[in-house]
């Protein structure tokens, strides 16, 4: 009766509890007896179904991609792992090119389909333990752990190629789509140096690098150099830059 009313934890603790009672209660049935086996799917189904609403606790509901939640946990985890002491974590934010006037001209449910295909381009040959999380209305954040700075630039301005490349005529005529993105690399410091201030911080560096790639004429990727100074990666390379 629980379940039927979505109170999925609550009936799951009770059908655990009455599972406990069937190993301690000294009236159960004996052990050879096992689990009655309708109290046991029971318990699995339950424990599925838990599973499933964690799982959508953590995902944006239009593109599936992670949330914000998800990602602010998630990216603190990564800064304080010393697997990634010596290549460090990649954090890019990835701006969809004034998608407001996508939204304006072809309408809100073309947009949303492009968000979608973003979504799915971006995902594309993502390094392991990757992920894409949508930060906010058309911006998302691609986590890179265990990717030195180098590939990262590699990696980011490949999925930016991808999506300018790609065949978006199929969504609707005349429908064009870039992406500007900000990459910021950072070095895996001590777990007790770690605080979500970190991870806001190394999320404000993308932001900026954002901007800069934004205000250098879009459809590029910033990040910082060797010298210290933000660059434009690829084809972008020798465009006049405006730093933030």
């Amino acid at each position: 009766m629980l379940a039927a009313h979505g109170e999925w934890r609550q009936a799951y603790r009770h059908l655990r509890s009455a599972l406990d009672l069937l190993y301690t209660d000294g009236t159960s049935p004996t052990p050879q007896w096992g689990i009655p086996e309708q109290l046991r799917r029971e318990v699995d189904r339950l424990r599925r179904a838990h599973a499933e609403v964690q799982e959508l606790s953590i995902r944006d509901s239009l593109t599936a991609s992670y949330n914000r939640r998800y990602l602010d946990q998630r990216l603190t985890h990564l800064f304080a792992d010393p697997t990634y002491n010596t290549t460090g974590v990649a954090v890019a934010l990835v701006d969809l090119d004034w998608f407001k006037k996508v939204n304006d001209r072809f309408g809100h449910l073309v947009g949303d389909r492009v968000l979608q295909r973003v979504v799915e381009l971006l995902q594309q040959g993502l390094p392991a333990d990757a992920f894409c999380a949508r930060y906010g209305g058309e911006e998302f954040v691609l986590a890179l752990p265990g990717v030195d700075a180098q590939r990262s630039v590699a990696i980011t301005e490949a999925m930016r190629e991808r999506i300018e490349r790609h065949a978006w005529s199929t969504i609707t005529e005349g429908l064009r789509i870039t992406v500007s993105i900000g990459l910021a690399h950072h070095r895996v410091a001590h777990p007790d140096e770690v605080s979500p201030i970190e991870t806001e911080r190394q999320l404000l560096r993308a932001d900026s690098l954002l901007y800069t790639a934004k205000q250098s004429g879009r459809n590029s990727v910033a990040y910082v150099g060797q010298s210290g100074r933000p660059r434009l990666a690829g084809a972008a390379a020798n465009r006049r830059m405006v730093a933030e």
